[in-house]
């Protein structure tokens, strides 16, 4: 079974992704056992420089293109201001290094456009112009990290509505987030989650999810017979709050672990609200690069 969510515009998305940042080995080697664990979304980016990796990964898993679902992300300009054939070759830079058309392109951070010469608006058209004229052939696009006041200006001018705004979404962000995923439930833009195993990876003592993620990890693993652990869990959540979840790992038993929440039963109405309930009384983020700009944090402890 594979956990899929539809899309705007008719397409579904797989809702459990693989990231490929980390390096060429990494991206090949560890993407490959991603594939082979049963993962059928990679995500790579400009920035990441593994865009090449992507197809090496699935053909060394033993797949075709066609299986697996991939997304890549529009990151960066050499001069200022650029115009719609800068955006045009950038996009045919990633189709050249990916080697085929991906299902989904995103434009990485909301600043990328601005800091380019160029409104969010504009920029949004001239993507859309690619879609339009074929360049994009059957490929979705959509934002990320951006915040209300982006996603907001992208949408008045939009003819193609973005699919997806993939943020940094975990329980100990929920607070500061909650506008974002109000605009986006408005618009239909579903919401794509990284870093969302922070709560466990990164928070320096679990914070007060810790019991409850190892609970229900316990719970999980009697009643199904799958080894699930906190990662897992929290995996599932994502996925049962109808957003994409996009982890990465070079550790291929961790990665097994994370495609075995595919059989793994949902998290019932009262398991995802408790989890909400507590996450929203801390604030925890992982990367503040984009998100925090004229958005500020919640006055919330960090832990408690």
């Amino acid at each position: 079974m594979v956990r899929t969510i539809k899309l705007n515009d008719g397409t579904s998305i797989p809702a459990l992704g693989w990231g490929n940042m980390g390096g060429s080995a990494k991206a090949i080697n560890a993407g490959a056992a991603a594939v082979k664990a049963g993962i059928v979304h990679i995500d790579s980016a400009q920035i990441y420089g593994t865009e090449r990796e992507v197809i090496q990964a699935i053909e060394k898993a033993g797949h075709k293109r066609d299986d697996i679902y991939v997304t890549t992300k529009i990151f960066s300009f050499n001069k200022n201001p650029i115009s719609a054939d800068d955006i045009r070759a950038s996009v045919q830079g990633s189709l050249d290094r990916l080697g085929f058309v991906p299902n989904l392109v995103l434009i990485h951070n909301p600043f990328i456009p601005t800091k380019a010469g160029m409104s969010l608006g504009e920029f949004w058209g001239h993507l859309e112009a690619l879609v339009e004229d074929g360049t994009l052939k059957g490929c979705s696009i959509g934002l990320s990290n951006f915040r209300p006041v982006d996603i907001e200006e992208i949408v008045k001018v939009a003819k193609i509505k973005p699919v997806v705004n993939q943020i940094e979404c975990h329980p100990y962000v929920l607070a500061h987030i909650q506008p974002v995923l109000d605009i986006q439930t408005k618009h239909g833009i579903v919401t794509q989650s990284y870093a969302a195993l922070t709560p466990v990876h990164s928070h320096p003592t679990g914070g007060p999810l810790k019991p409850i993620l190892t609970k229900l990890a316990e719970k999980l693993s009697k009643e199904s017979g799958v080894e699930i652990d906190a990662a897992g869990v929290l995996i599932l959540w994502t996925v049962c709050k109808g957003f994409v979840c996009v982890t990465s790992s070079g550790n291929e038993e961790r990665i097994r672990n994370m495609a075995a929440t595919e059989k793994v039963r949902d998290l019932t109405k009262e398991e995802i609200e408790e989890i909400d309930r507590v996450g929203q009384k801390v604030h925890f983020r992982q990367w503040d690069e984009h998100m925090t700009t004229d958005f500020p944090d919640p006055k919330l402890p960090s832990d408690a």
